[in-house]
């Protein structure tokens, strides 16, 4: 299945730019150290098993390189309730803090990642899906708004939908999700607010 980023996202491309640092302020994440936490990748695929899987392998591999720990990479089917299945299950497991899941997020009929999990979720975080939307349009222009990429908050673990091109992927990890997984990132960051330990 073709994803949304596909073609025109050159999966190799370098995002030099420096995880984000800025002044403190209310949010009190200054001064706070470095937490390693505990996460899940789903790869949500028709065609994909996990050895033809590069996505989320490039996952897996990219938040060890950050200092976390991937507990397990999945592939799933492009059905709602075996994704439902999987980010329940790891949702009862306490060492995850995080699921990523990469697939699914494209409009054709068998994308179907946000009617899985969007529903569940009890907090909608649609910054994630408009700031990666923004950034993916400065690399292929309109075609961005085919993506259907979204997070939320899930038992008190944060779940992120991400496309299935490791571009996509790429993208995605290294402007937004990995500098809001590290607690030293200010004005403030996902394990200074919801008080995570460390695995």
């Amino acid at each position: 299945m073709q994803h949304e980023h596909g073609q025109h996202h050159d999966p190799d491309h370098a995002h030099e730019r420096p995880h984000g640092r800025t002044h403190a302020h209310a949010h009190g994440a200054d001064g706070a150290g470095f937490v390693a936490l505990g996460a899940a990748v789903l790869v949500v695929s028709d065609t994909r098993d996990l050895d033809t899987d590069a996505s989320g392998k490039y996952l897996e591999q990219q938040l060890a390189a950050a200092g976390h720990r991937c507990v397990e990479r999945r592939v799933v089917k492009d059905e709602i309730e075996a994704v439902r299945a999987a980010v329940a299950a790891w949702c009862q497991r306490d060492e995850v803090r995080v699921i990523l899941v990469t697939g699914g997020t494209g409009v054709t009929p068998r994308d179907v990642t946000p009617e899985a999990l969007e529903p569940l979720f009890e907090k909608a975080l649609p910054g994630f899906g408009e700031l990666f939307r923004q950034l993916s349009f400065q690399e292929i222009g309109s075609s961005a708004i085919q993506s259907r990429a979204t997070a939320g908050i899930l038992r008190g673990r944060l779940v992120f939908a991400l496309p299935g091109s490791r571009g996509a992927c790429r993208l995605a990890l290294e402007q937004i999700i990995l500098p809001q997984l590290d607690a030293r990132t200010l004005p403030c960051s996902f394990p200074t607010l919801l008080n995570w330990p460390p695995v």
